[in-house]
């Protein structure tokens, strides 16, 4: 039997990706993006699988009736794709709170209230997955990018407590965490304004947002055909890297943690109460 996917932030990048491999599996995908005019494209050439549905992530207020259309409609939601996102750039000292906090807005209080409305259906239904589009950035972070990196750690933190709480349930979830790929992410990248003195440690940052959208090495619609690979094994992954980029930062990346772990063990182990 086909799946039933809602899709957020369908119109671009890993968004229409998905959709578009869900589709070519024999799958119905419930599109969304904030105008739902962007996916009249997709509609018009899936038109017995693709259906646009407007949808803002940080309007919270309007995602429970969503969910319940799409279920009563559909009878289900199969498979949730929390992929509605954008970037930022900016050192710490230079993001502002409304900065930060719309950024949350986008990346973790959004796709945190999807998952609460979708939850139910699927409890009910004793199946279901729930896809985190997250980043290499979600398990670590570079100068420039501090606010963008706290919502992906925030929604990786949340997504793996998430996954323990709903592997009895037969629900499944899958952080995706790529590296650069070529989806447009860059096109729409804010900016915090800047301060000099960082013009050294963000200043990179900053220039190659500017200058490398649309080189990037990554293939979408290959990340998306692995995401669905991922899906349908034995053991869905908790985890799941997309590119070498994303595969040799994340391994130096930890390589890096375990070092400092070892090699401050003894002073971590010797803080208990003496008895």
């Amino acid at each position: 039997m086909s799946r039933v996917w809602l899709v957020t932030g369908a119109n671009s990048g890993f968004g229409r990706a998905v959709t578009e491999a869900a589709v070519a599996a024999g799958d119905v995908v419930v599109a969304t993006a904030r105008r739902a005019a962007t996916l009249d494209d997709v509609v018009a050439k899936y038109p017995a699988q693709v259906e646009a549905v407007p949808l803002d992530v940080t309007e919270t207020g309007t995602i429970d009736a969503v969910v319940r259309d799409v279920v009563s409609r559909h009878g289900r939601i199969d498979v949730l794709v929390n992929n509605a996102g954008r970037s930022h750039v900016g050192a710490v000292e230079e993001t502002t709170d409304a900065e930060l906090r719309s950024l949350f807005d986008v990346h973790v209080f959004g796709p945190a209230a999807l998952v609460r409305a979708v939850l139910p259906h699927m409890r009910a239904a004793g199946s279901g997955a729930i896809v985190q589009m997250s980043s290499m950035g979600g398990q670590m972070s570079f100068a420039g990018f501090s606010a963008y990196s706290a919502t992906k750690f925030a929604l990786e933190g949340l997504s793996e407590a998430l996954a323990a709480e709903v592997a009895p349930l037969g629900i499944t979830v899958l952080v995706v965490e790529p590296g650069s790929f070529r989806t447009g992410l860059f096109g729409g990248t804010s900016a915090s304004t800047e301060i000099p003195v960082y013009a050294d440690t963000v200043g990179p940052t900053r220039r190659m947002v500017e200058t490398s959208d649309g080189s990037q090495p990554g293939d979408p619609a290959k990340a998306a055909a692995a995401i669905i690979t991922a899906l349908d094994a034995p053991r869905v992954p908790l985890r799941l890297l997309l590119g070498s980029d994303a595969v040799d930062a994340i391994i130096a990346h930890l390589d890096a943690v375990r070092a400092d772990i070892t090699a401050w063990e003894k002073v971590a182990r010797a803080t208990a109460i003496d008895d």
